[in-house]
C-alpha cells in the first residue's frame, strides 16, 4: 500500500535562549499528538543559515546578557519601536534569506511557524519578495511586545496574554491576525502524577515547606550564588530543590558549599522532570523567562522572581506581579525575608495559586496548533476558491 505524503509544518527557533526551542518542540508535539497526516519539521534557523558564525554568536549573546545587561536594555528599549536604529540592526539578521528560501524550497511546507524573532523577519521578507507564497505563523515567546517580533508579512500572531494581544493593536497590527492561546507547553505539563505519588518518589514530606530553585542553567546567578547559602538564616528547617541544568561548575560547588546544610537540599544538574519538581513544590525562585513561567502557571506553582535580566525578562516580571502571580526580590536580604515570611504565613501563597489557578490554561499548545491549521487551510482556500 502507498504510503500518503504528509503535510509539512516547518518551525523555525533558535537556542539564543533556550525558551524558543520549548515552544517549538511544544508545538512540534502537538502536531505528532494531533494530526496524523501532518509531520513537523523543527529547525534552528541560526544554526542552519549561519554554521560557522552560530557558536561564537551563541556564546556572546549569552555572556553579553549576564556581562553587560545594562548595555543589552540599552539597545532592547531604543529598538522597542521600529525605527531607524532597529530597522538596521534588524537588517544584520536577515542576512541569509537565499539559504532560507532553499531550505523552504526543499521542504515545501504546507505552512512556516516562528518561534524566533529573526526568523519570523527573513520569511516575511522573503514573502515582501514575492518568493514564497507560505503562510507564516509567529508565536511571542514571552509576556511582551518588541519590534523584532512585528513584520508586514506575518498572517498570524499567537500571543501570551489579552496585554500582548492589545498591545499589538496598539503598534498596528490587525487584531483579526492575533490571537491569545498562551505560550505553548509540552505535554509533560499536563500529565503529571498525582501529588502523593511523587511526594512519596521523591521522599518529601507533605507538611514540610518545599522550595525549587532554578536559573543556575545559564550562569546569570554569577556571584550571587551566595543565595545558597543564606538560606541557612531560615528559622526553620525546609526542603529545597535546586536545578543547576547544564552548569556542572555550579553543581559541583554547591555539593560542596551545601553539604552540611540544616535544610533538605537536593542539587541536581539537568532533569526532564522538572514537572514534577513543581508539583510538589509550594514556591518556585526563578528568572521570569516567559517558557519557565508558562509551565509554572501550568502547575499553579507561585513565584518569587530574582535576578531579571534587562529586556523581556522585566516586561515578564512586571506582567506576573501586577497579575498577582509572583512577587519580587530585589535583593538577597529581600529574597530570604521572603522566604521566611511565607513559610510563617502561608497565606499569599494560597492567594497567589487562586490567581493562578483562574486565569491558567492548560490548552496553549492545542489551541495554538488550531490556529496554525486555520493559517494553513486558508492558504489552501484561497488558492482552490
Amino acid at each position: 500500500m502507498k504510503s500518503v505524503e504528509k503535510d509539512k509544518y516547518l518551525i523555525l527557533s533558535a537556542t539564543f535562549g533556550d525558551g524558543h526551542k520549548q515552544v517549538a518542540n511544544a508545538i512540534s508535539e502537538a502536531i505528532e499528538y494531533m494530526l496524523a497526516d501532518a509531520e513537523p519539521v523543527t529547525m534552528d534557523v541560526m544554526e542552519w543559515i549561519h554554521p560557522y558564525l552560530y557558536p561564537i554568536s551563541r556564546y556572546l549573546y549569552k555572556r553579553g546578557i549576564a556581562k553587560f545587561p545594562q548595555l543589552y536594555s540599552f539597545f532592547y528599549q531604543k529598538t522597542r519601536i521600529r525605527n531607524a536604529l532597529s530597522d538596521k540592526l534588524n537588517s544584520l539578521f536577515l542576512v541569509g534569506m537565499q539559504s532560507m528560501l532553499k531550505i523552504i524550497q526543499a521542504i515545501e511546507p504546507k505552512v512556516v511557524v516562528s518561534t524566533y524573532p529573526f526568523a519570523a523577519g527573513i520569511i516575511s521578507k522573503l514573502k515582501e519578495q514575492r518568493l514564497i507564497d507560505i503562510p507564516a505563523v509567529t508565536i511571542i515567546t514571552d509576556f511582551t511586545d518588541h519590534s523584532y517580533w512585528i513584520y508586514p508579512g506575518t498572517d498570524q500572531y499567537i500571543v501570551a496574554s489579552t496585554e500582548v494581544r492589545d498591545r499589538l493593536i496598539s503598534l498596528g497590527v490587525e487584531e483579526y491576525k492575533i490571537k491569545h492561546t498562551g505560550i505553548p507547553i509540552r505535554k509533560r505539563f499536563l500529565e503529571v502524577d498525582p501529588r502523593d505519588i511523587l511526594l512519596k518518589k521523591y521522599q518529601v514530606h507533605h507538611n514540610q515547606f518545599t522550595l525549587l530553585i532554578m536559573g543556575g542553567g545559564d550562569g546569570f546567578f554569577g556571584k550571587e550564588h551566595s543565595i545558597f547559602q543564606s538560606l541557612e538564616g531560615l528559622s526553620i528547617p525546609i526542603q529545597v530543590f535546586i536545578v543547576c541544568g547544564k552548569n556542572t561548575k555550579l553543581k559541583h560547588q554547591l555539593d560542596w558549599e551545601l553539604k552540611g546544610s540544616k535544610h533538605d537540599v537536593r542539587i541536581l544538574g539537568y532533569c526532564d522532570n522538572v514537572q514534577e519538581l513543581m508539583a510538589i513544590s509550594d514556591l518556585m525562585i526563578s528568572k521570569p523567562g516567559g517558557v519557565t513561567i508558562s509551565e509554572a502557571l501550568a502547575m499553579e506553582l507561585p513565584l518569587l522572581i530574582y535576578h531579571s535580566l534587562p529586556g523581556q525578562e522585566e516586561d515578564n516580571a512586571n506582567y506576573l506581579t501586577q497579575s498577582g502571580f509572583a512577587l519580587i526580590a530585589k535583593s538577597k536580604k529581600e529574597l530570604i525575608d521572603l522566604v521566611e515570611n511565607l513559610i510563617q504565613d502561608s497565606a499569599p501563597l494560597q492567594l497567589m495559586k487562586q490567581r493562578i489557578k483562574k486565569a491558567q490554561t492548560k490548552t496553549s499548545s492545542s489551541d495554538a496548533l488550531r490556529v496554525i491549521v486555520s493559517a494553513a487551510n486558508r492558504r489552501q482556500t484561497k488558492k482552490i476558491g
